[in-house]
């Protein structure tokens, strides 16, 4: 939709998109506007430790998926030890996936019956770590 001035007439036979126009726009005499003000800076309501004290907290339940998530992936490293120990394809590759599994589950759930479980797991693969190392 155009806007056109108080003396300003869409050319005849013209398409919509075409039309021009010759007047001006003004405002009525009536109001007046208002005065400008300087740009009011942003507020910094903590700044960035209070960022980073936010990205620091984590939701109960999400510790607690990312605990489970840690644990499937120790049981898995585990059940690839023992298809290799029992198809004789043992690898350094495994070794170094029980090696990376033992160090992510040192943190705690915040769930004592999750973290008990996987203490158990950390404790079967350190041993299994340890009798790698040793044979």
């Amino acid at each position: 939709m155009r806007i056109f001035g108080p003396g300003a007439k869409p050319a005849a036979g013209a398409s919509a998109a075409r039309r021009a126009t010759t007047g001006t726009f003004t405002l009525s005499g009536g109001e007046s506007s208002r005065p400008t003000s300087a740009p009011v800076g942003l507020r910094s309501i903590g700044g960035i430790d209070a960022l980073i004290a936010l990205q620091g907290l984590e939701d109960p339940t999400e510790r607690r998926k990312q605990a489970v998530r840690r644990g499937r992936v120790a049981l898995d490293a585990l059940d690839e030890l023992k298809i290799g120990l029992l198809d004789g394809s043992l690898s350094q590759v495994t070794l170094s996936k029980l090696r990376s599994a033992a160090g992510v589950l040192k943190a705690g759930s915040g769930d004592g019956s999750l973290d008990g479980v996987l203490g158990e797991i950390e404790l079967r693969v350190e041993v299994e770590i340890a009798k790698m190392a040793a044979g």
